[in-house]
């Protein structure tokens, strides 16, 4: 099947299967969940299936969600939530809070219940507010480990050993010790065992400054960067801050500690401005030789490149720890505009696309 026939098979739907054929594989379930949704309209028209059913109830409106947003790219499944939600009243299908109950809480399910908790009912919003948390808690407890490892093995490159010094010594301990060893013919102690204080260096703590592109394509990257953050605000010599951003910029520092009150503050979607974000970022930075500035984007810049770069060049002059994330998910892959990340990487930004595991490690490597 050529493309151009593959993408009109696409388009048509099950009513051209006669003449264009079948669908198999990724194709065949993107068939399924465009008739899933738009099969609705021919059902409105009078227009049934060979198989006499249209039936929108065999799967539920979230996991058509899930399913539709890992299929098609980030426009073409936004555009299909919309009708969904706008033109089809799928919502009508999360009445029933016993619908909910049953669903398997997947972490391919969490962008769905967020973008539904803003327009769903207020009775229907606790049973998705308790479907988020369960997933929340499930990535949780697959990170929580990692992490704590990560961080533990840093903390202890910083043991130091009590090393003999003159800077160190203790007279009076050495004194004490040696009173035995008085040797009259010298008139002085032979001091076999000399006593060294141990000096603790005070470290202040690092600050880890998480920037978050909040726009469409980057929605796994906010769920793993929600969860990262209620974990490392848990851990000692760790100071933790976090700002959002599309167009705007909102600093969600002070709820850190719950995962699921961040996501709810997140509209995702809208346009990229990293320069201003990036701009803002420079404003919560307190002590830059000790602070790491993890900018999470796909680094498709809406606004000025240069104001972005600017800001990279400026954080960078004063030693901040610059990392870029084009991606910050399970599969560690990423499509991020490679001229900018590449400019950025130039300046001190150090790019790479990661799971949470591995940026867990990343980033306790750059502050030991």
């Amino acid at each position: 099947m050529s493309e151009a026939v593959r993408r009109w098979r696409l388009a048509l739907g099950r009513y051209a299967q006669d003449r264009l054929g079948g669908l198999q594989g990724r194709d065949g379930r993107m068939d399924g969940a465009l008739d899933y949704l738009y099969g609705r309209e021919y059902a409105d028209r009078g227009l049934r299936g060979r198989d006499g059913s249209l039936d929108p109830t065999q799967i539920t409106a979230l996991d058509w969600l899930g399913q539709a947003r890992g299929l098609f790219p980030v426009d073409a499944f936004e555009l299909m939530q919309a009708d969904a939600l706008n033109r089809y009243g799928l919502n009508e299908l999360l009445q029933d809070p016993s619908v909910l109950a049953r669903i398997e809480p997947r972490q391919d399910l969490l962008p769905a219940i967020l973008g539904f908790h803003h327009r769903a009912p207020e009775a229907m919003k606790a049973e998705l507010r308790a479907l988020a948390q369960r997933v929340i808690d499930r990535i949780m407890e697959r990170l929580k480990p990692r992490v704590d490892r990560a961080f533990s093995g840093q903390r202890n490159r910083f043991a130091r050993s009590n090393v003999a010094r003159a800077a160190n010594f203790d007279g009076r301990a050495t004194l004490r010790e040696n009173l035995m060893r008085w040797d009259p013919e010298r008139q002085r102690i032979i001091a076999e065992r000399p006593r060294f204080n141990t000096r603790v260096k005070r470290r202040l703590p690092w600050t880890v400054l998480l920037c978050i592109d909040q726009s469409g394509s980057m929605t796994d990257s906010v769920i793993h960067a929600a969860v990262l953050a209620a974990i490392l605000t848990g851990l000692p010599g760790v100071r933790v801050k976090m700002v959002l951003f599309d167009t705007s910029v909102i600093d969600v520092t002070d709820r850190l500690s719950d995962p699921l009150d961040t996501l709810l503050s997140v509209q995702l979607g809208g346009g990229t401005d990293i320069g201003q974000a990036l701009r803002y970022a420079e404003t919560l930075v307190e002590d830059p030789s000790r602070t790491v500035l993890a900018l999470i984007s796909d680094f498709y810049e809406g606004g000025s490149g240069q104001a972005m770069l600017g800001a990279i060049a400026r954080l960078a002059e004063v030693r901040v720890t610059l990392l870029g994330l084009p991606a910050l998910d399970d599969t560690g892959r990423a499509w991020c505009n490679q001229d900018l990340a590449g400019k950025a990487a130039a300046l001190g930004m150090k790019i790479g696309a990661m799971s949470p595991e591995r940026f867990a490690d990343w980033l306790a490597e750059a502050i030991a």
